[in-house]
């Protein structure tokens, strides 16, 4: 068959056949009385293997040694294929990222275009002075989307720097607590740390609502640094989580200063003080956990820690007596 038929049958322009004559990759079975090209079914299939090897991400000459050389070995080969297609496809899903967040801070003109790449390379530079100024500059200056930030705020080691992305992010809208909540699913301890302690710093209900859910979280310290930023705002569903701090001795003088807080009225106190007696009474309580639980009566008000503390100063552990009656007399000085 001519150069047209072989072209409508194998899919593959004129063009690029006589090219792949070219490189030697086709060479035509014959020609005909006038000299034109004449290809077999041969051949046909030898276009076929060209474009499914192609199809592949093979480059022509890897095709025809491949097609050609009969110690050519195809395991190599394709190991560095799945390596520079997983390379490129990290590479294409970067620049959509940028894109998408370029996209979403709603640039006026190229001028903001060019303001937003320079703050989001920035967010990445390696320099710690340069990722704070970027984040300062979101928090005044540009409509950094707010997905970059929290994705440099989960991420950011230098304390800093970290500071500054929490402050800038609670400077944004509410669209970063919902960002920040699945940073608490990480499996990475620092991350879910850093999403915490950042929604701590966000103002809005929306965060209180993650926070409370973070009462539950496996990880002890998300627990703790939500029940203290809760205990803090005067949100009751912190106690538990606030007491057993007390008695694992995490925080526990943080603890019960949020306790003090929740505090905040007679029958509140009264709770909070019964709360921590039964505590005390449990059987699985030890000693130093029992003299930490006394110490927190301390910012209790009310007549109910009173008695928990003078019936305490009678205590067999002589250290929880001696506590107690220290804290008894500091009741009378008041």
């Amino acid at each position: 068959m001519l150069i047209g038929e072989m072209a409508r049958r194998s899919g593959v322009s004129a063009r690029m056949l006589r090219h792949y004559e070219s490189l030697g990759l086709v060479r035509p079975s014959g020609r005909t009385g006038s000299g034109y090209r004449e290809y077999s079914a041969e051949d046909i299939q030898r276009i076929f293997h060209i474009e499914s090897l192609r199809s592949l991400g093979l480059s022509l000459r890897e095709i025809g040694r491949a097609l050609d050389d009969p110690g050519f070995t195809p395991s190599a080969l394709v190991g560095d294929l799945i390596r520079q297609t997983r390379d490129r496809i990290a590479a294409e899903s970067e620049l959509l990222t940028r894109l998408r967040r370029i996209d979403a801070a709603d640039p006026a003109g190229w001028e903001d275009v060019l303001q937003v790449v320079a703050l989001l390379q920035a967010l990445q530079s390696n320099s710690a002075d340069a990722r704070q100024r970027a984040a300062l500059s979101a928090a005044h200056d540009l409509p950094v989307p707010v997905e970059a930030l929290v994705e440099a705020a989960l991420n950011e080691t230098e304390p800093n720097v970290a500071g500054a992305l929490r402050w800038a992010l609670a400077r944004s809208d509410d669209a970063g607590t919902a960002l920040l909540a699945e940073g608490l699913g990480s499996p990475v301890y620092a991350v879910r740390e850093r999403a915490v302690q950042a929604l701590v710093e966000m103002p809005s209900k929306e965060a209180n609502a993650h926070l409370r859910d973070a009462l539950a979280h496996p990880d002890v310290v998300v627990r703790g640094h939500a029940a203290l930023a809760l205990g803090a705002r005067g949100v009751a569903d912190a106690v538990p989580t606030l007491i057993d701090m007390i008695v694992e001795g995490r925080n526990d003088t943080d603890a019960a200063d949020a306790l003090s807080v929740l505090a905040s009225d007679t029958e509140a106190a009264d709770q909070l003080a019964s709360r921590l007696v039964d505590r005390l009474a449990h059987d699985a309580t030890q000693a130093p956990a029992r003299g930490r639980l006394t110490q927190a009566l301390a910012g209790i008000p009310g007549a109910r820690a009173s008695r928990a503390l003078v019936e305490l100063s009678h205590d067999v552990d002589r250290a929880v007596a001696l506590t107690a009656t220290y804290l008894l007399q500091l009741r009378d000085v008041r």
